[in-house]
């Protein structure tokens, strides 16, 4: 299988760790290791302090299944696995149940391997694409349009990266009746669930929504906990999730001891840290409508309904990819563009879920007065 260069993942190698004023990323303020610590319930701190260093279990610490399985409403820990991070609960999914010669539909913009990894695999993909005149909604006849009796996959991202779209109620149940009725699997990447900006849009996980749903998460997006490189993978479709997991033997095996105490410790306290995640969050928002507001004429803005980033355009007479490496040359700022995700257009991606973002913000803004005098 030859997969082609992960756009996103070399675009973050390269400026990550220079780039003086990030406004692109796309995870919750991380968290310290003493303020993990100090959540942590009586027994993980117990499990913490007496850690020893060997292998653990291939499909997770069993207490920290029990804890994630809390977060769906039909499943126990016998219905999901863990994974290092989400990218190898993608990669194990597709690895285990594509075909060469599969229907898979996909749909973009989307995080690479979403896409990658199906056609490296031999599917036959159909992509069907998000568009700003639709405010970035998925709709039924998009859907149905690209649907096959055959189709073997939908895959999709909801809540989305990068715009920030969340599916309608309706479009989700239609999508579920139209892959019941051909046994079709809905792989869903939701590692921005609980991010929502209206509590009251949140979806059910399409692992207790539809019995061959296949839901995917991490503690890196809405709880910030990057650095643990804990995922998981649920499902009702035990068969499914069999496969899957027999994938990891040829990957990461099992976790890592210590990151899953800290994730232990981390969705005991879920509450607590996804409302600090979410007012950190909903503040920035804030402040990016009146900087959308002020910079009407520059930008066109479609507000997320969700997650961490929205995925504005740029309306100056330049490419944004040309605009974008003018600005972290010259003002230390970065904004991914929209072509890291092969999305035409002068789109780009900004992200808000860090207590840095107002800083970054104010950069940019500052970068434009002088823009604007030069230009």
């Amino acid at each position: 299988m030859k997969i082609p260069d992960f756009k996103l993942e070399e675009f973050w190698k390269k400026y990550e760790f220079s780039t003086p004023h990030i406004l692109s990323l796309s995870d919750a303020e991380p968290w310290g290791l003493k303020e993990i610590l100090a959540l942590a319930d009586s027994e993980s701190l117990d499990l913490w302090e007496n850690l020893h260093l060997g292998y653990t279990e291939s499909p997770g610490l069993p207490l920290l299944r029990e804890e994630i399985a809390r977060l769906y409403s039909t499943l126990d820990k016998d219905g999901l696995f863990t994974t290092a991070g989400a990218e190898e609960g993608i990669y194990c999914t597709m690895q285990a149940l594509i075909s060469p010669g599969d229907h898979v539909i996909v749909v973009t913009p989307c995080y690479q391997s979403l896409e990658a990894l199906p056609r490296a695999l031999g599917a036959e993909v159909t992509t069907v694409a998000l568009r700003p005149q639709d405010k970035w909604k998925l709709s039924m006849e998009q859907l149905k349009s690209a649907f096959r009796p055959s189709t073997k996959f939908i895959i999709l991202n909801c809540p989305h990266n990068p715009t920030g779209a969340l599916l309608s109620k309706d479009v989700l149940e239609g999508m579920i009746e139209l892959a019941r009725a051909y046994g079709t699997y809905i792989f869903s990447d939701e590692v921005y669930y609980y991010l929502e900006v209206n509590e009251a849009d949140r979806l059910p996980s399409i692992a207790d929504a539809y019995e061959k749903g296949i839901s995917l998460n991490v503690m890196t997006k809405s709880f910030g906990l990057a650095g643990l490189r804990i995922g998981w993978l649920a499902s009702r479709d035990k068969e499914a999730l069999r496969k899957i997991a027999s994938y990891k033997l040829y990957t990461s095996i099992c976790n890592s001891a210590p990151s899953e105490i800290l994730a232990l410790m981390a969705l005991r306290a879920k509450d607590v840290m996804i409302k600090r995640n979410r007012d950190i969050m909903l503040s920035n928002l804030q402040l990016l409508d009146r900087f959308f507001k002020k910079y009407d004429s520059l930008f066109a803005w479609i507000r997320p309904e969700s997650g961490t980033m929205a995925f504005p355009e740029l309306l100056l007479p330049i490419s944004v990819n040309e605009f974008s490496e003018k600005l972290v040359r010259e003002a230390g700022v970065l904004i991914m563009p929209g072509s890291i995700f092969d999305f035409p257009g002068n789109f780009f991606r900004v992200g808000f879920g860090r207590k840095s973002m107002p800083v970054a913000l104010q950069h940019f803004e500052n970068y434009l007065e002088k823009y604007a005098t030069i230009h």
